[in-house]
């Protein structure tokens, strides 16, 4: 055994824990990929992480929407906490981590119909109220596939449904041939009670599973590089970040805290996801809970050998708190990880989490494969955000899984910065790597497209790696060039914190959300440039459907930070999270703004484009900070049939 550290042991002896209770971690603790939803005909996964493959045409699956009783490790304590929280059953649930989501495996081509059985109780929270921005039916639901481009109309990506308790629903999504391999995500987005369901573990993975090579003509999908092999390079994890902001009442309905105003569950109590006064500005860190990696809090990764290449597919399924993911190497021994409480877990990855941060070699956004490979040693997630990254642990060891201190205006809750812990990899024994990890990763990649690609195209693929790691060949989208720009859309993120208002006011260019009105009706096969500001602290703006091309990102002095190498330290520390975005293609993303308004300037610009391709009906966009999204920020959208007159065909005669 390692000899721990001064700091750990230090640590140990802060009326945390004994150090010999420290060292016992439940085993059943560990990170495993969620299990997948399968069909109740069919035994077998939709489909192997194996080399791609054609799939079934046609699948159907069922979700049950339940309250699920379960424990979540609460390491402040040392012990598991009793739960009682709404979650989605199905086929293969894991019930030992019963609020992660399982995971739905689609490809290109497929017709996936996933039947949600709403099981939760009647709700008199769906009472008629006057005010559809305050939130409401708790236990009413549908379903969103964040960041498929599929129809939104009918039974297709449809959250404009309630499907209340008692009822069935089934959702059928035509997933095209053309549609790019990649990692999404699906929840809960009944408007009302998107936080509140999302907060209680109702997410999952939704990989899109692509078997098309490059061509000559045609791009190709990055799954038919990255075939996992005999050695075990390109090993795939699935990593559902998830902020489960359970509490426990007391005979008053009022949340128990300690002394610090943390949450606290005593024996025998049960927490629950049952009220609003969970979330709002600063309540995350406050609640003094943690982030749960695939249901698991402070486990470990296990099954990594030194210098093997691995995808981590991460989503952020939480509600409100960035994460800033970093990896460094563990200093001393692991001991007491899995029982800090939340006020030592800065202190305890500042003196044992000491190594160099390792480098995240990040080939998707929001699941949609870039030009080229993007290095950082820190990977910023906002609320909605998925990250594709290759991984090299270059030597045997332990390594932390960090969430790493970020400036106050990079995060959802304006926080100081601070670090926590949210796991650990165990790395076992493998091959020698060299200092050049880049060069490492790129000869791999190289060798793959020797053995994976077509003769036509293997040459052009690997000429493309040895020029900066480009991976032309796999972009799922044209750029849009300035040509193709055909209208402008506005918009501006606003609280309305009019102090003789009782509550503050969420809107979307100064209006809340009205469900009878659509705020943007846009011409299919239309192209829009948008420029997207928020005149009060920062949000994610997220769009369903048709993705979006990020094209400058504009600092308070009119700096463009998006580009490679581009430094943003407008608010006078440097924010990772921009540079490197230029010409990249999300559904999600954040709109910064440094101060409140009567301050000096210090709101950003962000300009991207998107084109409305194939689909008409009805959808959102709004701010992905949920309780934000519940609350009012949130606009209606439609594309609509041109008239052939330059305008938009908007009924029939």
């Amino acid at each position: 055994m390692r000899r721990a550290s001064g700091s750990v042991v230090a640590l140990l002896f802060l009326g945390a824990v004994p150090f010999a209770h420290a060292l016992a971690q439940p085993p059943d603790r560990e990170v495993a990929d969620p299990p997948r939803l399968r069909s109740a005909s069919t035994p077998s996964p939709l489909l192997a992480a194996a080399a791609p493959r054609a799939p079934a045409s046609e699948v159907a699956l069922d979700l049950h929407i339940a309250y699920t009783d379960g424990r979540i490790w609460n390491p402040a304590e040392g012990r598991y906490d009793a739960v009682h929280l709404r979650s989605y059953q199905g086929t293969g649930v894991d019930p030992k981590a019963p609020y992660v989501s399982p995971t739905i495996e689609v490809t290109p081509g497929s017709t996936v119909r996933v039947t949600l059985h709403n099981e939760l109780p009647a709700d008199p929270s769906c009472a008629h109220s006057a005010d559809v921005n305050k939130p409401h039916c708790f236990n009413g639901t549908n379903l969103h596939t964040h960041g498929l481009w599929v129809s939104p109309a009918g039974n297709g990506d449809n959250v404009l449904l309630s499907i209340d308790p008692g009822v069935s629903f089934q959702y059928e999504y035509n997933i095209p041939a053309d549609h790019p391999s990649g990692t999404f995500w699906y929840h809960t987005h009944r408007h009302g009670s998107t936080a509140l369901q999302v907060s209680s573990g109702m997410a999952g993975a939704l990989i899109v599973r692509g078997h098309r090579v490059p061509t000559p003509q045609a791009h190709g999908d990055i799954d038919t590089l990255l075939v996992p092999t005999r050695d075990g390079s390109f090993r795939e994890r699935i990593l559902v970040l998830q902020q489960i902001q359970y509490a426990c009442r007391d005979a008053d309905g009022k949340i128990k805290v300690n002394a610090d105003g943390s949450y606290r569950c005593d024996p025998g109590d049960v927490g629950g996801v049952e009220g609003y006064d969970q979330f709002g500005p600063g309540s995350w860190p406050a609640s003094g809970r943690y982030t749960a990696i695939n249901g698991q809090v402070l486990a470990s990764f296990d099954g990594a050998i030194a210098g093997r290449i691995e995808r981590w597919r991460v989503i952020h399924g939480g509600v409100r708190d960035t994460i800033n993911l970093e990896f460094r190497r563990l200093a001393g021994n692991e001991g007491g990880a899995a029982r800090l409480k939340a006020a030592q877990q800065d202190a305890f990855v500042r003196e044992s989490c000491t190594g160099a941060p390792l480098p995240q070699f990040l080939i998707a956004a929001d699941g949609l494969t870039m030009a080229s490979v993007h290095q950082a040693t820190q990977t910023v997630f906002q609320p909605g955000y998925r990250w594709d990254a290759l991984m090299v642990f270059p030597e045997e060891g332990t390594y932390c899984v960090i969430d790493a201190d970020a400036p106050a205006s990079a995060s959802v809750d304006q926080a100081p910065p601070s670090r926590r812990l949210l796991g650990l990899v165990h790395v076992g024994k493998g091959n020698a790597v060299p200092a050049d990890l880049a060069r490492y990763v790129a000869a791999r990649l190289e060798s793959a497209a020797a053995m994976q690609m077509p003769a036509n195209v293997r040459a052009r693929v690997i000429a493309d790696l040895r020029d900066h790691l480009k991976l032309a060949s796999f972009v799922p989208h044209p750029d849009v060039t300035d040509a193709e720009v055909t209208g402008q859309q506005l918009l501006e993120f606003n609280i309305d914190v009019d102090p003789k208002k009782p509550d503050a006011v969420f809107e979307v260019n100064g209006k809340p959300y009205d469900p009878r009105r659509m705020d943007r009706v846009l011409r299919l096969g239309g192209v829009d440039e948008w420029t997207l500001r928020s005149d009060f602290v920062s949000h994610p703006f997220h769009i369903h459907v048709n993705p979006f091309q990020v094209v400058k990102v504009l600092d308070p002095q009119g700096r463009d930070v998006s580009a490679p190498g581009a430094v943003d330290d407008a608010g006078g520390t440097v924010d990772p999270q921009y540079p490197g975005l230029k010409g990249v293609w999300k559904d999600t993303i954040w709109v910064k703004n440094l101060v409140p308004p009567g301050k000096p300037p210090g709101q950003y610009t962000l300009v991207v484009r998107t084109r409305y391709e194939r689909y008409i009906g009805a959808y959102v966009l709004h701010c992905h900070i949920l309780d934000h999204e519940d609350q009012g920020m949130m606009q209606n959208v439609s594309v609509a049939l041109p008239d052939g007159k330059g305008g938009i065909s908007l009924a029939h005669h």
